[in-house]
């Protein structure tokens, strides 16, 4: 166990960050401003535009609640957030969290994940726009119908019940994360968001479906490109096809929560 005694804390938060100078000192604010004490693990891909520098200015004014690891370049979101379960492993954290960092995800709804997970019985909880009472503000409707269909050719194709399945906004309980073979996730994008869960389900953890309300970024740019899209098709198909998933071990369970 390799916290100290004086900031312990159950839960960290991962975010990966790539110029989000307009986002990530808010970001770390809103977090840190909730009730239970989150951590926060920022992990920098080289960004030219002094995200980091943002971070170590809240590192001073939080101490050691704040964690920053800088790669030297971009090395896209799946490694960021393998890298990041890993090291949340080695520190003892119980419940682990992946958040976009530029508040497309609500940060108070951490909250509600957290409870999912530790009071509600789910191993994996989902901050799920496509369940009811969640929801998109501010997307143009060709990003939306391309979103849906993803999530719809992805239950197609996987069998896997879950009605966002590129979902980015997550907490996972520490068992998940132990038990999978991290180092055989090789996807980026949507598609290392889908295996995630698509492994979680196999191994037969309760997944739960928490409702959001996705709010598209007003300050930077998206991160999303063609690559990303491809990745995902093709990876679905793979994630199907592949030996590499083990079969499902017990039961799953995949709940949506209202």
């Amino acid at each position: 166990m390799l916290h100290n005694s004086h900031d312990l804390s159950d839960k960290l938060v991962i975010i990966p960050t790539y110029k989000e100078k307009e986002n990530i000192g808010r970001m770390i604010d809103a977090v840190m401003a909730l009730e239970g004490q989150f951590h926060i693990l920022i992990i920098d891909d080289g960004s030219p535009d002094g995200t980091a520098d943002i971070v170590r200015e809240k590192q001073d004014d939080y101490g050691p609640f704040i964690f920053l690891i800088e790669r030297e370049k971009k090395l896209g979101l799946g490694t960021a957030y393998i890298y990041g379960f890993k090291w949340g492993l080695e520190r003892d954290y119980q419940y682990i969290f992946e958040m976009d960092a530029d508040f497309s995800h609500p940060p108070v709804d951490l909250l509600r994940l957290y409870k999912a997970c530790a009071e509600e019985g789910a191993d994996m909880a989902i901050g799920s726009r496509y369940v009811p009472g969640g929801g998109v503000v501010n997307w143009p409707k060709d990003r939306l119908i391309l979103s849906k269909g993803a999530s719809f050719y992805t239950r197609i194709i996987t069998g896997m019940p879950v009605m966002d399945p590129t979902a980015g906004f997550i907490c996972y309980a520490r068992p998940v994360l132990e038990t999978l073979d991290l180092d055989k996730i090789k996807f980026v994008g949507y598609a290392f968001q889908i295996g995630m869960k698509y492994l979680a389900y196999k191994a037969g953890f309760t997944l739960k479906e928490v409702p959001i309300q996705f709010v598209e970024r007003e300050f930077g740019v998206s991160k999303m490109h063609s690559g990303i899209i491809k990745e995902a098709i093709i990876g679905v198909i793979n994630l199907r096809l592949s030996s590499v998933f083990k079969p499902r071990r017990m039961k799953a369970k995949v709940v949506a929560k209202t």
